[in-house]
């Protein structure tokens, strides 16, 4: 008996590794040479491609593909009918679908991606950064960053509990938690206490 849950309408072809306590429901498909980590839910519908990494307690809802070239760390959270990309320039007549052509994608811990919102391939989303529904996003989002728009900007920036974070002389303390911040440029640090 397996340690993990496949509902059986999924499929999760031979070679995939799957962590503990994971559930993969309704008609989600995962290729052999992926590797999903332990108390992962993925929603009705969800692809992971070959090579693809997913960390510990990464929640993904219904309708994401995650192709080849993306790699979730722990905790992160991809809202529903997300889409991630692994190629810049994409034609029919002249296939790119190699591991050459694939362009990399990182999903740092405990960043989080609003629903319909897209990722293009080679991007880098920082630690706990939060991407709006419905945001483009074409290039690196720091830690903490709020983002919205088309193409994505950063708007605010987001304590990891998910309260948003209001700077004073470039130090912020988390109302919600107490978590400590310091802001240089676009530079967002956790700090054990704020000095005074």
């Amino acid at each position: 008996m397996s340690d993990y849950f496949i509902h059986e309408s999924a499929i999760v072809d031979d070679g995939a590794l799957i962590g503990q306590d994971t559930k993969i429901w309704h008609f989600s498909h995962v290729c052999a040479q992926a590797e999903i980590g332990k108390g992962c839910s993925l929603g009705q519908n969800v692809f992971v491609a070959n090579q693809v990494k997913i960390g510990n307690r990464v929640k993904i809802q219904n309708n994401v593909s995650i192709y080849e070239g993306v790699t979730l760390e722990d905790h992160v959270f991809c809202g529903p009918s997300m889409v991630f990309t692994n190629v810049k320039n994409p034609r029919s007549a002249f296939p790119r679908n190699t591991s050459n052509d694939y362009l990399r994608t990182l999903v740092q811990e405990g960043a989080s991606i609003g629903a319909n919102a897209t990722i293009v391939c080679g991007t880098t989303i920082g630690q706990w950064a939060f991407i709006a529904a419905g945001a483009v996003v074409t290039k690196n989002i720091p830690a903490y960053a709020i983002v919205a728009g088309v193409p994505a900007r950063i708007i605010g920036w987001m304590c990891e509990c998910g309260t948003n974070l209001k700077f004073k002389e470039q130090h912020s303390e988390c109302h919600q938690c107490g978590k400590n911040y310091v802001k240089d440029a676009e530079t967002i640090t956790k700090v054990e206490s704020i000095k005074a």
